[in-house]
């Protein structure tokens, strides 16, 4: 499973579409960011902290096929970049992504999260 962090507005129109082309910095870098589990709270406190109104979007990766390339990014990390539009097809759920008391978003009791 991957994930990706994307504002409600965004999705809902992408929901509407039957695919996400990708927000701002994904048109801009010509893919879509994802996170792995273990990346996706690091990912949320970089670049989106204190942002409201987003979801947390889980991916079936394998679904992907070969559009989905593992790249070194944030410390030679190896994130999963998708290089055509997601389906909606290979979204497995998705969830608000609230900001709590602390000010960093919480995350939903979901396995492997």
């Amino acid at each position: 499973m991957i994930y990706k962090i994307v504002a409600d507005t965004e999705w809902r129109e992408a929901a509407a579409a039957g695919r996400f082309a990708g927000a701002g910095v994904d048109l801009a870098d010509g893919y879509i960011h994802f996170s792995t589990a273990a990346q996706v709270r690091d990912t949320a406190a970089k670049h989106f902290t204190g942002q409201t109104g987003l979801l947390l979007v889980a991916v079936d990766a394998p679904a992907l096929g070969p559009a989905l390339r593992w790249e070194p990014s944030r410390g030679g990390d190896l994130f999963p970049h998708l290089y055509e539009d997601l389906s909606m097809r290979a979204v497995q759920w998705a969830v608000p992504l609230p900001v709590g008391l602390d000010g960093r978003h919480a995350f939903p009791a979901s396995p492997g999260l």
